[in-house]
């Protein structure tokens, strides 16, 4: 959920020393799943796709790319839940691209921040949408 005024992102000065480390770590939990690049990511751009159970663990398995929500779900699922070899088999650099101003509205702040951090490009794509 995006901060707003009223509901401000937490900041290190705001957090006790231990609340620090588990967000420290919770970040660094994504940041080490990330690829090296965004052209390592040569998922499928059409068709169903089958999420294994260690990603789609709660509800939908199968995604249809040709349905906009499905995608996005999948996006969104495989950007919270998959694992470093996950990212290049399910998620497709361009695609990843054109859906970024909307999915990073829909993925948590920590995910939203560790992929705009590594990938200038995606807040890039935020800023030229806005």
């Amino acid at each position: 959920m995006p901060s707003s005024p009223h509901d401000p992102a937490p900041t290190q000065k705001h957090l006790s020393d231990a609340d620090a480390e588990d967000l420290a770590r919770y970040r660094e939990k994504f940041r080490c799943r990330l690829p090296e690049s965004l052209d390592e990511l040569h998922g499928p751009v059409d068709g169903v796709v089958e999420l294994p159970l260690h990603i789609a663990w709660s509800g939908m398995t199968s995604y249809d790319l040709g349905k906009p929500r499905q995608r996005m779900g999948l996006y969104r699922t495989v950007l919270h839940e998959g694992l470093h070899d996950d990212l290049p088999r399910y998620l497709n650099r361009d695609l990843l691209l054109d859906l970024w101003p909307v999915l990073r509205t829909l993925v948590g702040r920590t995910v939203r921040t560790v992929w705009e951090d590594a990938f200038p490009q995606l807040a890039s794509r935020t800023r030229a949408a806005a």
